[in-house]
């Protein structure tokens, strides 16, 4: 079998359309392919000291895009693409977070992303004879959103602007701006006024 490697741009098409990631097509192989340069940066990002400067530029390589330098990111970081996450500016990512941003994850300005959080934007077919394909869902996180420490956020979320997950939490569901939610599942706690 003789696989093609789709372009960062068209593999961004074909997430924003949902297109099912299947077995063996061209847009798997590709993932793989981008996997080993995410592995690459990732290394160097997590392995020695790097100035915020130079975290910036590794990250900018890695998303394939201008890392805003009012934004402040602390490795260690895990991906295994980068190249579907958007970052706003002033937005803060604290270590030891984990973004599987193969169908898109988008961040808003101010947002403050606390110590292990992890966001995944694909889930898998319940059918066990086509539970191998990967179905993308994109997560989109407003302005000065607060995540804190060890949240789950899962496929296709939107987050509000100004809302605040509690720490620990798994988001399952959209939250509307401006409220805190909490818990496994993430539920209301309260108005932000």
């Amino acid at each position: 079998m003789s696989n093609k490697i789709l372009s960062v741009e068209k593999i961004r098409e074909l997430m924003k359309a949902g297109t099912l990631i299947e077995y063996g097509s061209d847009l798997l192989f590709s993932f793989g392919e981008y996997a080993q340069e995410a592995l690459k940066i990732t290394m160097e990002l997590n392995t020695k000291y790097n100035p915020t400067e130079k975290v910036r530029e590794l990250f900018s390589k890695l998303t394939a895009s201008k890392i805003d330098e009012s934004c402040f990111i602390i490795p260690p970081f895990h991906t295994e693409f980068g190249k579907n996450t958007k970052i706003g500016k002033n937005v803060f990512i604290n270590s030891c977070c984990r973004f599987q941003d193969n169908g898109g994850i988008e961040i808003g300005d101010k947002t403050m992303i606390g110590p292990n959080v992890t966001i995944v934007t694909v889930n898998h077919e319940i059918n066990p004879e086509t539970r191998i394909n990967a179905i993308p869902k994109p997560v989109k996180i407003g302005k000065n959103v607060w995540i804190g420490a060890g949240c789950t956020i899962l496929p296709g979320v939107i987050i509000g602007e100004n809302s605040i997950i509690g720490a620990g939490s798994v988001v399952t569901k959209d939250v509307p701006a401006n409220i805190v939610v909490a818990g496994n599942p993430a539920k209301l706690i309260k108005k932000i006024k």
